[in-house]
């Protein structure tokens, strides 16, 4: 449309930074089996959607297999104002043995198993990015690695996701041994299991959708903000840990300390008056490393953040690609509108600062011409405590102090 000859104008500038567009790092990703499940409901290796408390769907799932008392377990960790989570379920067929069953688990590498984790988010418009599969992730063969722990780390990647797995929850040993053929800082390691009440007795069951449950709970705490541990959480809905794990926090010599050294996340018991516990009463979870080898990206906190902050750039700059010319107010408003996502999170304690930048030696002209320019950031995500040491020593002022107060007081006496 040509201006008018006599009239007026109006043209809309739209060259503000961006506001951040945060992504949900909360949607939870079970896999397991149900065999009585309702097929039309939840059909076989298929990624469906449900709020952990709809009841209509926690009937159709039914009671038996693993992603019922999976489900349960999560309910027991929500916190103050939590109705439910988001949940994507994908349900296998059972095998005729455990080692069927984890082949189902593991499917085809393209459709079935943990693969249709990948499909959740054009199929069902969510995208997990908390799994576990309950029941499949301890078992090994001789010295090879579980299938299932191998097999996720790339659905993991693909959907910048994290995975909490389960370890064999038998001896020290087995969990060291489990934990030393995988390195991924993709997958959360624990151990042991868990026991709950079910009908009249105690069972075992994996620890990881209550942990996972933990996690969903301290990011809802934090207003959906990835980047706070798990750890020191209280454990609810359980009646202890499948076996007892000795621990001291003043004492490396322990076996929680052994496994927290090997990067393995633990469930203890608090103990009242005992001054070195974790606590004095209930269940408590202590872990804050993920599987990696790099110790620059140790702890899943960090890791977590590094992913809620490429996801936001992902979400908030896509907006200019096309509609905006490289100019340099275009590179202007970019970098405003980092600044702002990254300044709301140094605000908010997240990051303890960042930087961004323009640089010649990144952008050449015959790049520009292409319609490309390249800018870069740097952050500093806020480690988690978890070592403090105190220095104790006497304080000799206090006595030069007591000598003053005793002179003013007394001074000289004579007969």
């Amino acid at each position: 449309m040509s201006d008018p000859t006599f009239g007026i104008s109006i043209t809309r500038i739209d060259n503000e930074p961006r506001p951040p567009v945060w992504s949900d790092m909360s949607v939870v990703g079970i896999i397991g089996t149900a065999p009585d499940a309702d097929a039309s409901v939840f059909p076989a290796d298929t990624p469906v959607f449900l709020y952990s408390d709809d009841a209509a769907k926690l009937t159709a799932l039914g009671d038996a297999g693993t992603l019922k008392d999976a489900l349960v377990l999560l309910n027991a960790q929500l916190g103050e104002f939590q109705v439910a989570a988001k949940v994507v379920l994908v349900r296998v067929e059972d095998g005729v043995d455990a080692a069927a069953t984890i082949a189902s688990v593991v499917g085809d590498g393209a459709q079935t198993g943990l693969s249709a984790f990948r499909r959740a988010g054009p199929e069902i418009g969510m995208i997990p990015r908390l799994l576990c599969a309950p029941g499949f992730t301890s078992q090994r063969t001789g010295a090879e690695a579980n299938p299932v722990c191998a097999a996720l780390p790339p659905i993991c990647e693909k959907l910048l996701a994290h995975a909490v797995v389960d370890g064999p929850a038998t001896t020290e040993q087995d969990a060291i041994d489990w934990r030393e053929k995988i390195s991924s800082s993709r997958l959360i390691p624990i151990d042991p299991a868990v026991k709950v009440y079910d009908n009249g007795v105690s069972v075992v069951q994996p620890a990881s959708p209550a942990i996972i449950g933990i996690g969903v709970r301290r990011d809802h705490e934090k207003q959906g903000r990835p980047f706070h541990s798990w750890a020191n959480q209280p454990v609810q809905g359980i009646v202890g840990p499948s076996r007892p794990i000795s621990f001291s926090l003043t004492d490396g010599a322990t076996e929680g300390q052994r496994l927290l050294s090997a990067n393995i996340g633990v469930l203890l018991r608090g103990e009242m008056g005992v001054e070195s516990a974790i606590g004095q009463g209930g269940f408590i979870f202590v872990g804050t490393d993920n599987a990696g080898e790099d110790d620059l990206w140790r702890f899943y906190n960090v890791t977590r953040g590094r992913d809620f902050i490429h996801l936001m750039l992902l979400r908030t700059l896509r907006f200019y690609l096309g509609r905006f010319n490289v100019t340099g107010q275009t590179i202007q408003a970019i970098l405003n509108t980092m600044e702002t996502g990254l300044r709301n999170l140094k605000a908010d304690g997240d990051i303890l600062g960042f930087e961004l930048k323009f640089t010649r030696d990144q952008n050449t002209p015959e790049e520009l011409r292409q319609g490309r320019f390249t800018v870069s950031f740097a952050a500093e995500e806020a480690p988690v405590l978890r070592y403090l040491g105190i220095q104790s020593a006497r304080y000799r002022p206090a006595l030069d102090a007591l000598l003053d107060d005793l002179l003013a007081q007394v001074g000289t006496i004579t007969g």
